[in-house]
């Protein structure tokens, strides 16, 4: 995996950048904030994401961690393709998203996605948050937040993948054991 490029920025349009690195130039699509904070010619470090698909592999590009992040998590939200999680992730964090989103004014980020795709993002992010910040006060063990995202990803909501996990026995200590046991739990219910 690619965790990030330092490089000049050789070509810029409105989709994508080329980075020169160690004589290699990297395409890194960018969302459109991105590309209009950044100039060809300058010195820069991208974050990145790397996106396999059948017919190509692509890399995303993002200025800070947090963007990355929020990036990851939008993008685990089923409906949400990975060019609409690029752009909404430019707004840096879940709180200033939410609040862009809350106040409905039309944004570019924010094209084609109609009202009911937007008000399932805002469900989606307040429930990643909420297992975010419990997760910070309970102090999940690494491969607890694992399972919690592997279940996300599999579009279990938030609530019930933690109620999931709570259901564990102890003695299970591998984290695809973990896992297994928690989708048994979930198809029970």
């Amino acid at each position: 995996m690619i965790a990030f490029l330092q490089g000049k920025i050789e070509y810029k349009n409105e989709k994508f950048i080329i980075i020169e690195t160690a004589n290699i130039g990297y395409q890194i699509f960018c969302s459109m904030k991105t590309l209009e904070k950044i100039e060809i010619g300058q010195e820069i470090k991208f974050f990145t994401h790397l996106c396999l698909k059948k017919e190509a592999i692509e890399l995303y590009g993002f200025i800070t961690l947090k963007e990355l992040e929020l990036f990851k998590r939008l993008n685990n939200i089923s409906g949400i393709g990975v060019k609409t999680a690029l752009n909404l992730a430019s707004f840096g964090s879940l709180e200033k998203l939410k609040e862009m989103i809350g106040s409905q004014k039309f944004l570019p980020e924010l094209k084609g996605i109609g009202k009911k795709r937007l008000q399932k993002i805002i469900l989606e992010i307040s429930e990643i948050s909420n297992a975010v910040s419990n997760m910070e006060e309970k102090q999940f063990t690494p491969e607890q937040e694992s399972v919690l995202e592997a279940l996300i990803s599999l579009g279990f909501s938030v609530q019930k993948a933690k109620q999931a996990i709570k259901q564990i026995p102890e003695e299970i200590k591998e984290t695809e054991e973990k896992i297994k046991e928690c989708l048994k739990f979930l198809q029970g219910k």
